[in-house]
C-alpha cells in the first residue's frame, strides 16, 4: 500500500487529506473573489476603502493561517507513514522539532485567546 492509500485516522486516508487542503483552496479562492467582486461596487471614496479593505484582508489571512496548520498535518503524517515504512517502528522527531511544534502550538493557542 502506498502511502497516499494508508488509513491516518478514521477511515481517512492521507490522499484524501491531501484532497481536502485542495478542495479547500479552491474553495476559498473563489469565496474571496466572490466577496471582493461583492464589495467593489461599495467603495466609491477613500473612506470606504479604509473600511472595507481591513476585512478583507483579515479573512484573506485567516484563510492562510488555516491552510498552513493543514499543510503542516500532512507534513507530520506524511513524516510519519515515511519513518514507518522506512524503520517498522513508528516515527520520531528530533529534538529541535518537537520545541517548533510546542511553540506552535503555544502561538495557535494564544492567537485563539
Amino acid at each position: 500500500m502506498s502511502n497516499l492509500e494508508s488509513v491516518v485516522f478514521g477511515n481517512k486516508k492521507f490522499s484524501d487529506i491531501l484532497s481536502e487542503i485542495y478542495d479547500n483552496q479552491k474553495k476559498k479562492e473563489k469565496q474571496i473573489s466572490t466577496l471582493i467582486g461583492e464589495l467593489k461596487p461599495l467603495i466609491n471614496d477613500i473612506g470606504d476603502a479604509t473600511l472595507i479593505v481591513p476585512l478583507i484582508k483579515e479573512y484573506l489571512e485567516i484563510s492562510v493561517k488555516n491552510d498552513e496548520q493543514l499543510i503542516k498535518m500532512a507534513t507530520i503524517i506524511q513524516r510519519a507513514l515515511s519513518n514507518s515504512a522506512e524503520a517498522g517502528n513508528g516515527f520520531d522527531l528530533s529534538d529541535e522539532e518537537k520545541q517548533q511544534l510546542l511553540a506552535e502550538i503555544d502561538k495557535i493557542s494564544k492567537d485563539a485567546n
